[in-house]
């Protein structure tokens, strides 16, 4: 089979591709063949670190989907043509989430991803596709829409009449606001481009800010919110945008802390938290659990997330690279 391995050798990609074994599944195992996989902007960062020779040979990317191709002695939730997505923490099925479980994230540190034409995975990190998607749609779920329903519904318990601010276009961002239409929550969204906020708008958004032409959007949202802020905050961009977060958020409040969009730097000033009554939840994407929660929301509302490019398997890095450059809106794929 063919597989796609980080290789600080590989040249200004640092993406190799190569022809391997057709991994076998062992007891308790299943073997999928991807159909696609998609990108997040973890896998800039790791693809970045490949570039410093760490995480030479690992297969990237944690989110992918395809169908069941063989299974190992004592599956038997799983038959050969089922079609399943891969949960994007192999370990982490219930419950609360355990510092050991990060070794098991996908295309991280330890654990090989989902850009393989074949992956063997534990039979109960797997999940069943929504029946009314795609596998290229199903492929953008693991990581972004579990990340978006887990902090912002599981977590922060998001209802109609609520409003959420979403920062940007991306995945995360695009999935929180469609999660906030079905629940009948208003939505603000920021971007600096207005055709991205017009197709944002077409999608729920009520109020649109353009923060580059408004600096302040924090100011902008306070008056549109007539000085009530939004109760629930998709915070994705990190040291770049927390301070004006924390000065948008309700009483009462909550920020689902996301990202670093903007890297890494000073801490912002939490005072204004305890005065809102407001609080943070952090995120780093959710459970097994969360996952099915979110794919029966998904199938009830019958929504289809938003997929902005479908790159072929000897595209990858122009993928990879079309998102380095934050023209998308939605959803990278790599069809395998």
């Amino acid at each position: 089979m063919k597989a796609y391995h980080l290789n600080s050798h590989a040249g200004a990609g640092r993406l190799a591709r190569a022809d391997v074994s057709k991994p076998d599944p062992a007891s308790g195992e299943v073997r999928i063949r991807v159909e696609a996989a998609s990108l997040n902007y973890r896998d800039l960062i790791t693809l970045d670190r490949a570039g410093q020779n760490e995480l030479n040979g690992r297969v990237p990317l944690s989110d992918g989907a395809g169908v069941v191709d063989a299974i190992g002695s004592k599956v038997v939730q799983w038959r050969p043509g089922d079609r399943v997505a891969a949960s994007f923490f192999r370990d982490w099925i219930t419950g609360p989430f355990r510092s050991s479980y990060v070794s098991s994230s996908l295309g991280g540190n330890t654990t090989d991803g989902m850009l393989a034409e074949y992956v063997v995975l534990p039979a109960n990190a797997l999940v069943p596709v929504p029946p009314h998607l795609s596998s290229v749609e199903a492929a953008t779920l693991p990581c972004a829409g579990v990340t978006a329903f887990h902090g912002l519904v599981a977590r922060g318990g998001m209802g109609k009449g609520d409003t959420l601010l979403v920062q940007g276009t991306g995945g995360v961002a695009l999935f929180g606001l469609q999660f906030a239409a079905a629940l009948g929550a208003r939505a603000i969204v920021i971007s600096s481009s207005d055709e991205k906020l017009a197709r944002a708008k077409a999608l729920g958004g009520s109020i649109l800010i353009n923060y580059r032409a408004t600096p302040d959007w924090d100011v902008a949202l306070m008056k549109a919110t007539h000085g009530e802020g939004a109760s629930h905050i998709l915070e994705l961009g990190g040291p770049g945008t927390y301070d004006r977060s924390l000065r948008s958020v309700a009483a009462g409040g909550k920020i689902v802390q996301v990202g670093v969009l903007t890297g890494f730097g000073p801490k912002p000033d939490l005072s204004r938290l305890q005065w809102e009554n407001a609080d943070i939840i952090g995120v780093t994407v959710g459970s097994l659990e969360h996952f099915t929660a979110m794919n029966r929301f998904l199938t009830e509302h019958a929504i289809h997330p938003i997929v902005d490019r479908v790159f072929g398997f000897d595209e990858v890095p122009e993928a990879y690279a079309h998102l380095r450059s934050g023209s998308h809106f939605g959803k990278v794929v790599v069809r395998i």
